[in-house]
């Protein structure tokens, strides 16, 4: 059934998209990063940096000595302790991935309260297609994958740019981590459009109506400023793609025990908060928030908007327990369609993974406010100007997506209180954060674009136990992702 879900999520649909106004540009600008005219934030989730390149050549990969991991993290109950291993399991449980677990795991540095989480978890789900109902062992948190596990990704680090010191941006989980990616911030409101009815809320901002299931809470109140606002005042056009299919996630992801909920681009959730935003309404852009197969479309025919973020189902997040394969194949997909399309040549892709998903890191992250850094997550850079086979060992987190997209179409506007003419109370101007790289040094603008690398949608593995394709032909699936 998933793998039918996967071909839906990827099929184009034959309607054009909704049009929006495309960003102007003098021919001045038309030099450095003003040649990018379409940014496209690609989110997945729930792998640590680790668990899929802590292998990869010249990164900041796990630590060894004589080919053994150096690290041996304590598993309590059994009065001993557990190094990282390869791991080929196409689907595998993970730990946890509250705030309450991203400090328990850091433990003040130590990076070594993986298992202990995982053994804390709850355990009697009310669903089977819940993380924490996985017949797996607990030590999966310390699993990795290599290459020939995941060989579009990859491919990708080989051939464009992997960045290795990228940080989840609060430490905590789902919700909180894409209000952080539209917004800097994740709150809690008490009054519709007074942005300073806000505090900080790093775990516990409001949650959607649809957590937990079954639950009739009021919707939340998100009043504060996102960058759509400030997209939307200098006519950059934007879109949010939503992936028709469940979220597996909880409204408490310590808990790790509820059913997972139906998500398309109509229905508000903890990867799709931007409905709830009194600035989206306000702005009449609730239209701007589409199905993925806008995306697809949009691609093909080169109308992507300046700005597109791309967020998953779950049956091809990558998200326990849904397969690291049925991920890698719809991204791929993606870029694919990007590839395929008019706009690559102006387009600058982003690949990363929301959180940790509880599973093993070894670099402890920096500290910048109240609310994060997170635990390391994987990034990768695709761009016809990015830089080839370039490791970028810079300190980043996913607010570094949004200071490039303020750079690149608002003149370095940032959403900062005091000049974004909607003051609100965040902690922290996240973009001017002083240890936070610039993503342009992944890019390398004085060269011609590089051409197009599509990859094939299913590349051979060697992931074990993927599910079988069931009912819907594998040869048909291809045909949907691969046109």
């Amino acid at each position: 059934m998933a793998v039918a879900a996967l071909a839906m999520a990827a099929g184009v649909a034959a309607c054009e998209p909704r049009s929006t106004p495309s960003p102007s540009a003098s021919s001045a600008e038309q030099s450095g990063i003003h040649k990018i005219k379409h940014v496209i934030v690609i989110m997945q989730e729930n792998r640590s940096f680790d668990s899929y390149f802590g292998m990869y050549p010249g990164a900041d990969g796990i630590p060894m000595v004589g080919g053994i991991p150096i690290a041996c993290v304590p598993y309590p109950p059994k009065g001993a302790c557990v190094r990282p291993f390869v791991t080929h399991a196409d689907v595998d449980a993970e730990g946890p991935h509250g705030a309450p677990d991203a400090a328990a795991d850091i433990d003040s540095g130590l990076m070594d309260g993986f298992i202990a989480q995982a053994v804390r978890a709850a355990k009697n789900c009310n669903d089977v297609v819940n993380p924490s109902c996985a017949q797996a062992s607990v030590i999966d948190v310390m699993g990795y994958h290599v290459g020939s596990d995941i060989p579009n990704y990859w491919a990708y680090a080989r051939n464009y740019v992997l960045q290795d010191h990228m940080f989840e941006p609060n430490a905590s989980w789902s919700l909180p981590e894409h209000l952080f990616m539209v917004s800097e911030w994740s709150a809690a409101c008490t009054q519709h459009n007074n942005p300073e009815s806000c505090v900080n809320a790093l775990n516990t901002p409001g949650n959607p109506p649809d957590f937990p299931t079954g639950s009739s809470h009021a919707p939340p109140v998100y009043a504060w400023t996102d960058l759509t606002y400030v997209l939307h005042q200098h006519g950059v056009s934007w879109g949010y793609f939503v992936v028709s299919g469940h979220e597996p996630d909880c409204e408490n992801d310590s808990a790790l025990s509820c059913a997972p909920v139906n998500q398309n681009s109509a229905t508000p959730g903890i990867w799709n908060p931007l409905p709830y935003f009194d600035t989206v309404a306000n702005d009449g852009e609730l239209g701007n928030i589409r199905p993925v197969s806008d995306f697809y479309a949009a691609a093909k025919t080169g109308k992507l908007p300046a700005v597109s973020w791309v967020v998953p189902s779950a049956e091809v997040s990558e998200h326990a327990p849904y397969p690291v394969s049925f991920g890698q194949s719809y991204v791929t997909s993606l870029v694919n369609a990007v590839m395929r399309g008019p706009d690559w040549n102006t387009s600058a892709i982003f690949v990363s993974w929301d959180d940790w998903g509880g599973r093993y890191d070894h670099v402890p992250p920096p500290s910048v406010d109240e609310n994060g850094y997170g635990i390391r997550v994987p990034g990768l850079v695709i761009s016809p100007y990015a830089r080839h086979g370039h490791i970028d060992h810079q300190i980043l987190s996913f607010d570094a997506y949004d200071k490039f997209i303020e750079d690149v179409f608002l003149g370095g506007q940032r959403l900062d209180p005091t000049t974004d003419g909607r003051p609100d109370p965040r902690v922290t101007i996240r973009e001017d954060v002083h240890i936070l790289g610039n993503l342009a040094s992944d890019f390398d603008f004085s060269q011609a674009p590089r051409a197009r690398m599509l990859l094939p949608v299913f590349p051979n593995t060697t992931l074990t136990g993927t599910p079988a394709p069931g009912a819907a032909p594998l040869a048909a699936i291809v045909g949907r992702f691969d046109r």
